[in-house]
Parts: structure tokens; C-alpha cells; sequence
């Protein structure tokens, strides 16, 4: 989950959001060009270092993993019969390690310093009538909307075993639907009352 801050006094906590979002960027860039095992490893090693830096428990690095499993096991196992194991991990190994990687920045800085930080890089883009309010805007609104529809959908599983229809894909995707548009609805009314229609 995005946006989890976690108070803290450590190294990470105080480095500039700048700063580590220029590392999580480098470091995207960097994943094009691994290509082995052996450094695969060594980043998921460095990226593991990281937590333990941040004095964030095992726990929240597993809470972190958890819902990724879904993703990168299926991955895993078709790049063994395709690629073979070697390229598997590879795949595998960096797509765990930047996610790990963007959480560990999510839970050092407050997402208002994230967001100060994209403001400040999208200013030049002033001059061809980007506004960096506004955009600073939607990447809070889309952050806050994360925990949200999670929530919504945990209320409409809840409901749906209340009612025998755990099985029913339809019964679950419905009403998530209709309930995240309606509070999509909610938002737009609120922001137009502000004077933000446009």
C-alpha cells in the first residue's frame, strides 16, 4: 500500500524526498540492465538493507511482499517454462525488489513531501499552461483514492460472503464498480464547490 507513513528518526526518514525519489528513479532505470541472478540478488540484499536501515520490522517488509505473491508467482512460474529459471528470477527478483524499493520511500517520507517534490519538478511546465498545483492535486487525490477502494472492495467481499455469493465474480465487481464511481461522483461535486471544475 502506498502513502503508509511510518514516524521515524532514522537515515532514511531524514534524507530529502527529493533525493529518494531521484534514487527510486536511478534505480528503475538501473533494473532495464540487470541481467543475472547474481545481481538480482544483490539488489534485493541493498534493498532489504534499506528496511533494516529505516528500523522498519520484518513484519512490515512481509506485510509489503504479501500482495505481491499473486503477481509473481504466476510470473515466476510461466518465465521457468518459457525463458527458463535463470531469467525467472531475473524478472521475478527486480520487479519484487522496486516495489519493496517505492514502499520503503512511501513509508520513510510524508506524502506531502512527495508531493512538494513533484510540484517543484513540474514548475517549468508552467510555461505551456501546466498548472503544478493541479498536478501535485491529482497525484494526492489518486494516493488517498488507493485506500479507499481497498476498503470499499473489503466491505463488498464482507457483504458478498454475508449473502452466499462468495463464488459470484459478478456479485463482488458490481457493486465495486457503482460504489467507486458514486464516490468519484462525491469528489468531482466537491472539488466543483471549491471552484476546481475545470
Amino acid at each position: 500500500m502506498i502513502g503508509l507513513y511510518r514516524e521515524g528518526s532514522s537515515a532514511l526518514h531524514t534524507l530529502p524526498a527529493s533525493v529518494k525519489l531521484a534514487a527510486l528513479l536511478v534505480a528503475g532505470v538501473g533494473a532495464t540492465f540487470v541481467r543475472s541472478p547474481t545481481a538480482t540478488g544483490a539488489a534485493l540484499v541493498v534493498v532489504v538493507l534499506g528496511y533494516a536501515l529505516a528500523r522498519l520490522s520484518p513484519r512490515v517488509l512481509l506485510a509489503m511482499l504479501r500482495p505481491l505473491l499473486f503477481i509473481v508467482v504466476p510470473l515466476g512460474i510461466f518465465h521457468v517454462v518459457v525463458t527458463g529459471w535463470s531469467r525467472a528470477v531475473v524478472v521475478v527478483g527486480v520487479i519484487v525488489a522496486l516495489v519493496l524499493l517505492a514502499n520503503l520511500v512511501t513509508l520513510t517520507t510524508r506524502t506531502s513531501d512527495l508531493i512538494d517534490v513533484v510540484v517543484r519538478v513540474c514548475s517549468p511546465l508552467r510555461r505551456i499552461g501546466v498548472n503544478p498545483e493541479r498536478v501535485g492535486l491529482m497525484l494526492q487525490l489518486a494516493i488517498r483514492a488507493v485506500p479507499l477502494v481497498v476498503d470499499l472492495a473489503r466491505r463488498v467481499r464482507d457483504a458478498q460472503h454475508a449473502r452466499g455469493l462468495a463464488a459470484s465474480p459478478r456479485a463482488f465487481a458490481v457493486p465495486l464498480i457503482v460504489g467507486a464511481l458514486r464516490r468519484a461522483d462525491d469528489l468531482g461535486d466537491a472539488l466543483a464547490a471549491r471552484g476546481l471544475d475545470d
